[in-house]
């Protein structure tokens, strides 16, 4: 089946399917309910989670280590927070699930099945020295 398909018509149903049954469950206005309230707690969580990437990015930047683990983080939290934007609850589970450094971790492994994004580092292709001028008394 092509991609598209699942991502335009395959997610929504599921999401309706959610609704219905969640809906019918706890009540249509506790869905409604529940929906904004994970969008704003999801935010929250990912702003912090953001934060704290970004001064762990920093923090690598400075000690001139490549800080490809927090750019990723930073990526992943941004499909986060645009999950847990869109109204549903499979998307809420996928956002959340990405706001967690243990589960990250092991998507970003699942998707580089053989290459620890961890210990990427930079080749220092730098040659230390030091310039010593001698100068002498010349008459």
């Amino acid at each position: 089946m092509n991609s598209f398909f699942l991502l335009f018509i395959g997610i929504p149903a599921l999401e309706v399917f959610l609704f219905i049954k969640i809906g019918g469950q706890v009540g249509a206005l506790n869905t409604i309910a529940l929906i904004f309230l994970t969008a704003i707690i999801g935010l929250y969580f990912a702003r912090l989670q953001g934060i704290q990437t970004l001064k762990s990015g920093m923090v690598n930047f400075y000690q001139n280590k490549l800080p490809i683990y927090e750019m990723m983080s930073g990526a992943s939290i941004a499909v986060a927070a645009i999950m847990l934007i869109i109204p549903g609850f499979f998307t809420d589970v996928i956002g959340f699930l990405l706001l967690i450094p243990v589960t990250r971790k092991i998507f970003f492994q699942l998707i580089f099945k053989n290459k620890n994004i961890t210990d990427i580092k930079k080749k220092d292709e730098t040659i230390d020295g030091e310039i010593i001028e001698d100068k002498k008394d010349e008459l």
